[in-house]
C-alpha cells in the first residue's frame, strides 16, 4: 500500500507498454517495504520535453528513459554525469531539491556488475577483449572495460568507418579490427562481448565462429530475448562460461533505485525468475 508521501519514479519511452522496469522496480519496492510507486510513462518524441521538465511540478523523484529518448534527454537535462556524457545518452534521470533534472548513464554500471557478479574475480579481464557492434549499447560497454583498466580492447564492427568514428571518441586501448579479421582478434581474448542485435528475437543470428577464441574466455551476449542467443550455446558447447544480457539490465536498475528511494536493491535469483515471468509472458 503507498501514502499520499509514496516517492514516484517511472519510465519515459514511446512505446512503453514492454519494458520490464516497472515489474523490476515493483518487485524491490515490495521487497524493501518501500513507500513509493514506479510507473509506465509513454511520451510521444514531440512531448518528450514538456513531460521531463512537468516532473518537479508532479513530485517525480525521477525517471528511466528509454527509447527512443535516450539521446534527446542527453541534451535535456540540466546536468550531464560524465559518462553519460561519454557514452552519448541519458538512461536515468534525477530531480534535484531545487527542481533541476541530472541526468545519468548505468549500462556501463550494470554491465559489469553483471560480469563481476557472475565470475566473481575474473582474470579473464587482464587480457584482451573483444566488442561486436560499434553502436550506443557498444559505447557504454567500452567505456565499462576502459574504466575496469582491460589492457586492449578490439572493436569488431562489419562497418569499419563506424567503429573507428567510435574507437576515436574514446580515450583508451581501443583497437579497430574489420569483421572479417575477427578470428584474428579473439586470439589470447579473456573476454568476448556481442553489443549487436543479431540473434535477437525476430533479428538475424550471429553466425560466427569462436574457433581461435581461448576455451577458458569469457562469452557476454547483452541480448536477453531469448535468454540464450545462438552465440551463447555455440559458447557452451566449447566449455567457455556464458553470461547473458538479463543480468545487466537487472544491475543498470539498480543506481537509479538508490537515488529514488534511498534504498541499493540486490539482484539475485528469485529477482531473475521474477522478471524472466513477465518477458515470457
Amino acid at each position: 500500500m503507498i501514502s499520499g508521501k509514496a516517492r514516484l519514479a517511472g519510465v519515459m519511452g514511446w512505446p512503453v507498454s514492454h519494458s520490464q522496469s516497472p515489474r523490476l522496480h515493483g518487485f524491490w519496492l515490495d521487497r524493501y517495504a518501500i513507500d513509493g510507486a514506479y510507473v509506465p510513462l509513454p511520451v510521444e518524441p514531440e512531448n518528450f520535453e514538456a513531460a521531463l521538465r512537468a516532473l518537479p511540478k508532479l513530485g517525480f523523484a525521477g525517471v528511466n528513459v528509454t527509447v527512443p529518448h535516450k539521446e534527446a534527454a542527453l541534451g535535456l537535462v540540466d546536468e550531464v554525469d560524465p559518462v553519460a556524457r561519454q557514452i552519448g545518452a541519458v538512461n536515468t534521470i534525477v530531480v534535484k531539491e531545487d527542481g533541476a533534472l541530472a541526468g545519468f548513464n548505468t549500462d556501463a554500471f550494470g554491465f559489469m556488475e553483471n560480469l563481476l557478479q557472475t565470475c566473481k574475480t575474473p582474470p579473464v579481464l587482464d587480457r584482451p577483449a573483444v566488442v561486436l557492434g560499434a553502436g550506443g549499447a557498444a559505447r557504454a560497454v567500452l567505456a565499462s572495460l576502459i574504466d575496469f583498466g582491460v589492457p586492449e580492447i578490439h572493436i569488431v564492427n562489419r562497418t569499419i568507418e563506424r567503429a573507428e568514428a567510435l574507437s576515436q571518441s574514446f580515450d583508451g586501448p581501443l583497437r579497430v579490427q574489420d569483421w572479417k579479421n575477427l578470428d584474428q582478434a579473439l586470439e589470447g581474448a579473456g573476454l568476448l562481448v556481442n553489443t549487436t542485435s543479431l540473434g535477437m528475437t525476430g533479428k538475424p543470428p550471429l553466425e560466427i565462429s569462436l574457433g581461435t577464441l581461448p576455451t577458458d574466455a569469457v562469452v557476454y551476449d547483452i541480448v536477453y530475448s531469448p535468454l540464450k542467443t545462438s552465440l551463447l550455446e555455440a559458447a557452451e558447447v566449447r566449455g567457455n562460461m556464458t553470461i547473458d544480457g538479463l543480468g545487466m539490465l537487472l544491475h543498470q536498475a539498480r543506481s537509479g533505485f538508490e537515488k529514488w528511494f534511498g534504498t541499493l536493491p540486490e539482484v539475485d535469483d528469485e529477482l531473475r525468475q521474477h522478471v524472466l515471468k513477465g518477458l515470457n509472458g
